[in-house]
């Protein structure tokens, strides 16, 4: 998870929050009372109900995890922030931000009849300069839902927000990386099949955090999201050991692949593909059993 989110959401002070129930979008009634926001976006992250979807929970119309906001009404969603928003269905609340500051508000929805709505939405009050869609319109867009609907597209899963007219309201992309979490051993770089076993890797998506072994050396490094793209990754910030090595050309293939990683993407529960900026495949993992 991006740690510029963590970060912000950990430093905002609770008088800065309000619960806007009186602010035309989720009713008449004017309440100003303090909002209870996370005060760690990581402990949100790593609720065991943010995995990766199933296609049953596709089915069911289940809506949870992270999810970057594309467009409102048909414009290109850009903001001084990239506007997302994750929903926590043991919580009943999504969490996120409008570009601008960061929000979270109550959500209920039937997968029976396609019907989602959104209330008491909590927002920090910084200002925001005018780049894009303001917080303004994406809250008052969150306040005109009424309905939603499913499309997957090459594996990348797309939510639609629709008003009482089914007007399109807001579309979404899916940006979970919980499926990253876990250790992996590498089986491919490129076009080279690998079999060393002690080459290996560790995520730790909701700290950010990657580090394993070489095959010969130990790194560590950070994990970075970009909340606008579809699968996309970075490595970066790499530290590795420095042990003469028997056979130095596995890890130079290993630590150039690395920091070619521009996107992963499952292609099981246990394995993993992890792309280049072109979407050549640059190395593929497989799920080390636990011991």
């Amino acid at each position: 998870m991006n740690r510029n989110i963590s970060k912000c959401m950990t430093a905002l002070p609770a008088a800065l929050l309000l619960i806007c129930t009186g602010c035309g979008m989720f009713g008449p009634k004017k309440v100003q009372q303090e909002a209870v926001l996370p005060q760690d976006r990581e402990n949100i992250a790593a609720k065991p109900d943010a995995k990766l979807y199933t296609p049953e929970e596709i089915k069911r119309g289940v809506v949870k995890g992270d999810w970057a906001i594309e467009t409102v009404y048909g414009k290109d969603a850009v903001g001084e922030k990239a506007p997302f928003l994750k929903f926590v269905p043991a919580d009943k609340r999504v969490y996120g931000n409008n570009g601008c500051n960061v929000i979270n508000a109550v959500y209920n929805y039937n997968p029976n009849d396609s019907t989602i709505s959104f209330g008491e939405l909590a927002s920090t009050m910084m200002m925001c300069q005018k780049e894009g869609l303001t917080d303004y319109e994406i809250n008052t867009a969150l306040g005109a839902v009424k309905y939603y609907s499913w499309t997957v597209e090459d594996s990348n899963y797309y939510l639609f927000f629709y008003d009482e007219t089914h007007r399109e309201v807001m579309k979404l992309m899916h940006q979970n990386f919980q499926f990253l979490n876990g250790t992996w051993r590498v089986t491919r770089i490129g076009d080279k099949d690998v079999n060393v076993p002690d080459m290996k890797m560790v995520f730790d998506v909701d700290e950010g955090k990657v580090h394993g072994n070489t095959g010969c050396n130990i790194f560590n490094g950070n994990l970075e999201i970009d909340m606008e793209k579809a699968n996309s990754i970075s490595i970066s910030a790499l530290g590795v050991t420095k042990m003469a090595c028997p056979d130095q050309n596995y890890e130079t293939l290993f630590l150039v692949a690395l920091e070619e990683v521009s996107a992963a993407k499952p292609v099981s529960s246990t394995e993993v593909i992890l792309y280049d900026s072109q979407q050549k495949e640059v190395m593929r993992l497989k799920r080390a059993l636990d011991k």
